[in-house]
């Protein structure tokens, strides 16, 4: 199977390593991986902000550089959400001002073949267990795209219970936000850390080593948070976890 990997802006630009670990997790499991180098921002930060006219450039660029690919896989839940939930709404807003059905007719093609990896992994691939070995205590943290947006529901905890070695604990408030939500930090910036204090007060209540989330952007307000607060705790990318194995830690 040929696959796209979707990187996304932040992961490209602060965590290159999350898109590493993907493409060595995929080619052990038997996947051709792409990475398509035309690929840029999706759009998400403009229309989330309000821009969602200057954020259909963007949507047409991702459908040219995805669309010959059999599945577009992103370890990021929010870009994923993008693509799947509102790359429809904009083509029917498009439609409803009276310019056209053509936004809607390019972008449709790739909605469907867009996956978050736990998705890919767990619905495309069947598999849960994907030969990964970390021995370090986990708390997983589900973010609000994944969660609200994709409908992700187990299949992280799957695969993390899956991990030889990694001891899974429970993280209270899980379903809570975490209080990044993009530009919402910024605008918004004394409720985003209390929400980013009281989630990270929650994941030091565990005892456990690394707090897991399968999106960065997340995990850098998250990530941030803990180093003010000195927890002593990790943020790691779930896509990191599964590609370490017990000869080669990702």
């Amino acid at each position: 199977m040929r696959v796209a990997l979707f990187l996304t802006c932040v992961n490209d630009t602060l965590y290159p390593d999350t898109g590493r670990a993907v493409v060595t997790l995929l080619t052990r499991l038997g996947v051709e991986v792409d990475f398509p180098a035309a690929q840029t921002c999706c759009g998400q930060a403009h229309y989330n902000t309000g821009y969602r006219h200057e954020a259909e450039p963007l949507a047409r660029r991702f459908a040219d550089v995805f669309k010959d690919y059999e599945a577009i896989v992103t370890p990021s839940g929010s870009c994923g959400a993008m693509v799947r939930e509102l790359y429809p709404r904009m083509g029917e807003r498009a439609r409803a001002e009276g310019r056209g059905g053509a936004l809607a007719a390019a972008l449709a093609p790739v909605v469907p073949k867009t996956y978050e990896l736990t998705e890919f992994l767990v619905d495309v691939l069947g598999v849960t267990d994907v030969g990964a070995y970390y021995p370090h205590t986990v708390t997983y943290h589900p973010t609000c795209h994944g969660l609200r947006g994709l409908g992700l529901g187990d299949r992280p905890r799957r695969l993390l219970e899956a991990v030889k070695g990694l001891e899974l604990v429970e993280l209270p408030g899980a379903e809570e936000c975490c209080g990044f939500g993009g530009t919402f930090a910024l605008k918004n910036s004394d409720v985003s850390a209390a929400m980013g204090a009281d989630k990270v007060r929650n994941a030091a209540s565990t005892g456990a080593e690394v707090l897991c989330a399968a999106d960065n952007s997340c995990l850098m307000h998250i990530g941030g948070t803990m180093a003010r607060l000195r927890t002593g705790m990790r943020p790691v990318h779930l896509a990191e976890i599964l590609a370490s194995t017990e000869g080669a830690a990702a």
